[in-house]
């Protein structure tokens, strides 16, 4: 059953790090992979942070190419839907970091499904997501 996989920074690394959870469902329903430009900024970020960053940014771009991601970049569409999905979480008094409301638009704009270790994406109606456990 193949899925439109929408990657988490959470659940990158976790591949990325080969752990069984992650490795498991992304070989199971990940037909279609994403990731978020976002989320290349987050992992960036991290890279940058850390003693191993040309490292990483090879391992990750070698991810990309072996299983064929395709990144979801922001565009006026990314942006109306993070307008609309920003304004359903405040109507409702819930609150998700703001970077993860970019990451559910761009998971909404595919139409995929978004891989995650993060629960408070549940509160984000506009999506469907999948929670990995720790």
């Amino acid at each position: 059953m193949g899925l439109k996989l929408v990657l988490d920074s959470n659940t990158y690394s976790d591949y990325a790090e080969g752990l069984h959870d992650a490795v498991d469902m992304i070989a199971t329903y990940g037909q279609y992979i994403f990731i978020p430009s976002i989320v290349l900024g987050e992992l960036s970020y991290g890279f940058m942070k850390g003693r191993r960053q040309q490292f990483n940014e090879r391992k990750l771009r070698q991810i990309i190419n072996r299983l064929k991601i395709e990144v979801i970049d922001v565009n006026m569409d990314v942006a109306r839907r993070y307008a609309a999905i920003y304004l359903s979480l405040k109507k409702r008094g819930a609150k998700i970091p703001i970077n993860d409301v970019w990451i559910a638009a761009c998971c909404m704009e595919v139409g995929g499904t978004l891989l995650t270790r993060d629960n408070h994406f549940k509160l984000v109606d506009q999506i469907e997501s999948i929670v990995i456990k720790n």
